[in-house]
């Protein structure tokens, strides 16, 4: 399973990076205004650093919502570096710029996905991902994960390449149940990255081991 961050802080993307665990970034307006980030001209240098950082997949968000202004600025953003994946909504006009950008080489992200059936429509039309928002299926009283292993289960039955993004993560436990559900991908904020080296169990033995190595120290030195 692949690991992407979900933020345009460059500080946080560089953390992840240097972990050696990250493939990729997925960032929209909303993470970009967050860094004050703000204008066309401002947005599309910001994508351009981010793929200079991560040799990965870096998925720009379009903000339009008719099917010629989606494909317009999906190459536009396709042209800032080879690494853009570009992230359209699943509406119906977002599924027919998934097709053109399909046929044309270009590679998509489909979010706000919320349904299997959303994930098929999303698939046929040659999305390279799919991006479930677990947490937010989760705050409706539903399962974000069992809406992972739906869509897993269907792909490999009908042999859709399309890769499962699980998006909207809340916690590292979200992390693990994705990876167990058969998501190609995950996307998250830094700190469930982070809460994956957490255990009290490593914390304890760690502090005997080192309570242990000083004691050590202390017998050796008192032997001399």
């Amino acid at each position: 399973m692949k690991f992407f961050i979900d933020t345009a802080n460059l500080a946080q993307i560089k953390e992840a990076h240097d972990l050696g665990i990250l493939d990729g970034v997925t960032t929209n307006p909303s993470l970009m205004a967050k860094e004050g980030i703000k204008g066309e001209d401002a947005v599309m240098q910001h994508y351009l650093t981010i793929c200079e950082l991560v040799d990965g997949d870096v998925s720009a968000e379009v903000l339009s919502t008719s099917v010629d202004e989606i494909i317009e600025e999906g190459k536009k953003l396709a042209a800032i570096h080879p690494n853009i994946v570009v992230k359209v909504p699943m509406i119906k006009d977002g599924v027919k710029a998934l097709k053109w950008f399909s046929d044309n080489g270009i590679k998509t992200n489909c979010t706000l996905v919320f349904s299997a059936g959303q994930a098929i429509l999303a698939a046929k039309a040659g999305a390279n991902y799919v991006s479930p928002f677990i947490g937010r299926i989760d705050d409706s009283n539903w399962d974000g994960v069992e809406l992972i292993k739906q869509i897993a289960q269907i792909y490999k039955i009908q042999g859709y390449k399309t890769e499962i993004l699980s998006a909207s993560i809340r916690s590292p436990l979200h992390i693990v149940k994705c990876a167990e559900a058969g998501s190609d991908v995950i996307t998250s904020p830094l700190e469930p990255i982070l809460g994956l080296l957490k255990h009290p169990l490593t914390d304890l033995g760690l502090a005997k081991f080192l309570e242990d190595a000083k004691k050590m120290r202390t017998e050796l030195a008192t032997a001399k």
